[in-house]
């Protein structure tokens, strides 16, 4: 077979390619390893199904009441009629319940102060709806039944009314009171000088209103009804502002600074939407995220953090005709309505100029909403925000499991949202504050806080893991209960109770249980240890129980169940093993021991400290072994090729020199030249023309048996086979016969005697006289070829008979 330069290049980009990348196939969700949560590193759990509705957010009730005075201009009523419209349809609660009303002034029969155009309804799928249709009445004022005035006080009367009177619907949920909130937004001031009903001329009209102000506001605080004014342009009564929040409802959705009501200004109506937002985002202990805007068709983002479980996606479109489109964070259309991959979705508005999607366990992410528009409904631009709200299940770890009277215990938490992801990063529970209720029989409840702080007995700063301690009061007799409270804007906790119990005497069993921290695939394994005394005469069997498990993580122990030996202390080994749908992330859960012999009594807990990652794939686990076979390969094929282009140069008769001669003179020559010996082959004839002397005459191709053949092996060995003749070895100086003549091959490389590899030779020979022997030379002129031996030849010169004196430059031995 015979090799060339390609073959060593292909052989080269067939290495380079094994060495070039994976071959096993990626995910597609852009984020990392889409399996159970589709998100990026640290990839998020899904569960199965969505969160129960009574699972989501707190609700609020709340009326949006907007100024439709005279002084308002229609371009600022639309916005403030926008600007309600983003509110009703962004409420993330379904429980919740919400109503519009406008208000300008009475100042004539047939007249009144306030227009309810949203009776107080439920903000579920049907009532977003209905809510979508009623608020645009908004936009339609009518001088016949309210006038161009600003009465506060029937506007303050009339929302607290709807919120707390006799045809408002029952306003606790799950023993709890559901905060009631008016958001009230206007332009001016109060302005009652022309109402007959406050008095009989201006200057009165305009006290009696203020007077009339305090008396509603105090009404409001009496019913537990927060006022949130917020006003716009340069002709605002900002005391007159701050008096209503301030005279309303003190109390707030959490200890948190910002969600107790407080007035807010901002300069002009395009401002009102993003503000009236943001004051509502405070008002429930909800976040709010602002995302991209743009001019239809395009694509608008905007993000979810890991930490929210309810949220909604608005989009001020503010003309219908746009059309809108939801995808994930993992590129993925989501329904308008119905459940997809763990989440729940819930579209409203969208006939309206006013659009919203609402979210249960959304994906974390960045969202994308595009947009499009028939012609001529493209001119204003759209914008995108998300409110949310994180409800974070509390996990908790008693120590002692069963205290005692008077005894110190430690408690531990750890959170984690409904869709299963285990929050690790402190950076989004930024300003939570951590607290504890424990209650029971024989004492009054306490109070204390946990913190992550890494000081005793926090283990270390920042992981997400609040700790404290208490004391156990003395009076304690029987069960305990123990609740935990988070408080930070945008999060709240499900207060889910830990029930124990008080020990009466020093237990005879005590339990230590430790897990091991690691990294592990779906399927893996995670080794614990479990250290028991038993005072006891008689032995205990304990079980190991697993709680507050990532949902899909189908964790199993192994032993289920162990015995405790009297009177000895044990160590027993377990193993945790997930199961194969395990989502990736931090794994949620902990390990309990239980005493089934002293009433499934808790010994002892301790949270999971394990994070699943994606297995590795094929690439990843055999990618030092590509590599080092492909580097082999490499080498191999270098060195491969190496050889064959060395075994190529000793074949090449580049540079020989064919001397033809007769009676040992030197009658012709011919030097090969590059390329005009392929495969160490050189062919040629004699010609001999009728009365002139013989000369040499390359044959292309290869030539034929009609031609002579000189060759070159491997080895460096010379062979000639004369025309129609057996092939016979040939020394470099020494003549050969060739017919009636004589051939002598001299110059280029020949393997040495004894088999050894042959110096390569690369200087031509040089020829100098002329004479009939030579190609375009006179008469009697030599070769021009180097010292050889043979019959009429003179080494010592060079000369032959009748021949001029010829020298060449070789190396002698060949």
């Amino acid at each position: 077979m015979q090799w060339t330069n390609k073959g060593g290049v292909l052989l080269l980009a067939g290495a380079l390619l094994a060495l070039s990348g994976p071959l096993a196939a990626t995910t597609a969700s852009g984020a990392p390893g889409a399996r159970g949560a589709l998100g990026g590193p640290g990839a998020q759990a899904v569960p199965r199904t969505a969160a129960d509705p009574a699972d989501g957010p707190d609700p609020i009730d709340f009326a949006v009441v907007v100024d439709q005075s005279a002084s308002l201009a229609d371009k600022d009523l639309a916005r403030e009629t926008e600007a309600a419209a983003l509110i009703v349809q962004g409420e993330i609660s379904e429980r919740s319940r919400a109503a519009v009303i406008g208000f300008g002034s009475s100042e004539k029969p047939g007249q009144s102060p306030v227009r309810e155009v949203c009776p107080l309804s439920a903000v579920d799928a049907a009532g977003r709806e209905r809510l979508s249709d009623c608020v645009q009445e908004l936009k339609r004022r009518d001088p016949a039944r309210t006038g161009p005035g600003t009465d506060f006080p029937a506007a303050v009367r009339q929302a607290v009314t709807r919120l707390t009177g006799a045809g408002a619907p029952s306003g606790t949920q799950a023993g709890k009171t559901t905060p009631k909130v008016v958001f009230l937004l206007t332009d001016g001031r109060l302005d009652v000088a022309d109402s007959p009903e406050y008095g009989t001329d201006p200057e009165s009209r305009q006290s009696n209103g203020a007077r009339r102000l305090t008396e509603e506001l105090a009404r409001a605080r009496a019913a537990g009804v927060q006022i949130w004014p917020l006003g716009f342009g340069g002709e605002i009564d900002r005391s007159a502002l701050t008096a209503m929040a301030d005279g309303g409802f003190r109390g707030a959705c959490s200890e948190i600074p910002g969600s107790a009501p407080r007035m807010r200004v901002v300069g002009t109506s395009a401002e009102i939407d993003k503000a009236l937002q943001e004051t509502f985002a405070a008002a429930r202990c909800a976040r709010i995220s602002h995302g991209t805007v743009g001019k239809p068709p395009a694509d608008l983002t905007v993000t979810i953090p890991p930490i929210a479980t309810d949220g909604s996606l608005t989009v001020a479109k503010h003309d219908p005709k746009v059309q809108v489109t939801y995808y994930d964070p993992a590129g993925r259309k989501v329904p308008v309505r119905g459940e997809f991959d763990g989440s729940a979705f819930e579209v409203s508005g969208q006939n309206g100029p006013v659009e919203a999607l609402r979210v249960k366990n959304p994906l974390p992410g960045r969202w994308r909403v595009h947009i499009e528009a028939p012609e001529g409904h493209r001119d204003r631009e759209v914008a995108v925000r998300a409110i949310w709200q994180g409800r974070l299940r509390s996990t908790v770890v008693l120590d002692p499991a069963s205290p005692r009277a008077g005894e110190r215990v430690k408690v531990e938490v750890r959170m984690q949202t409904r869709r299963g992801v285990v929050v690790t990063d402190p950076r989004q529970l930024a300003g939570l504050a951590v607290a504890a209720d424990l209650s029971g029989a024989g004492f009054e409840p306490v109070s204390f806080r946990l913190a992550d702080d890494g000081r005793a007995p926090d283990a270390r700063a920042g992981d997400v893991r609040f700790t404290g301690t208490l004391t156990v009061p003395a009076g304690a007799t029987g069960a305990l209960e123990l609740v935990t409270r988070m408080e930070a804007p945008g999060i709240t906790s499900d207060r889910r109770p830990l029930h124990a119990v008080v020990a009466a005497t020093a237990p005879l069993v005590t339990a230590g249980i430790a897990v091991e921290g690691a990294t592990v695939h779906p399927g893996g394994t995670v080794h614990g240890t479990l250290d028991v005394t038993n005072n006891d005469a008689a032995p205990h069997t304990l079980r190991l129980a697993l709680g507050d498990q990532t949902p899909g993580a189908e964790l199993a122990v192994t032993p289920a169940t162990v015995t405790a030996p009297p009177n000895r202390s044990t160590r027993i080994p377990f193993t945790v093993t997930l199961g194969e749908d395990t989502p990736f992330g931090e794994l949620g859960g902990q390990v309990s021991v239980v005493d089934t012999g002293d009433g499934d009594r808790v010994l002892r807990g301790a949270f999971l400290n394990v994070r699943v990652v994606a297995p590795p794939t094929w690439w990843e686990r055999w990618w030092k072994a590509v590599a080092g076979g492909a580097a082999l390969v490499l080498v191999a094929g270098t060195v491969v090729g190496i050889r064959l282009a060395a075994r190529r140069r000793r074949r090449d008769l580049t540079g020989v020199t064919l001397e033809l001669c007769q009676d040992g003179r030197p009658i012709d020559s011919l030097t090969v030249r590059r390329g005009q010996s392929p495969g160490g082959v050189f062919a040629f004839a004699v010609d001999e023309p009728y009365g002139a002397p013989p000369t040499l005459r390359r044959i292309p191709g290869g030539g034929s048996s009609a031609t002579h053949v000189l060759r070159r092996t491997g080895g460096g060995e010379l062979l000639l086979r004369p025309r129609g003749g057996a092939q016979v070895p040939v020394r470099a100086g020494e003549p050969t016969g060739i017919g009636d003549h004589e051939l002598v091959v001299r110059g280029g490389r020949q393997a040495p005697a004894g088999g050894a590899r042959a110096t390569p030779w690369s200087r031509r020979p040089r020829r100098t006289g002329t004479g009939p022997g030579t190609r375009g030379g006179g008469a009697g002129s030599g070769s021009g070829s180097g010292s050889r031996s043979g019959s009429g030849f003179d080494p010592a010169t060079g000369a032959g008979p009748g021949t001029s004196t010829g020298a060449t430059d070789y190396d002698g031995n060949f």
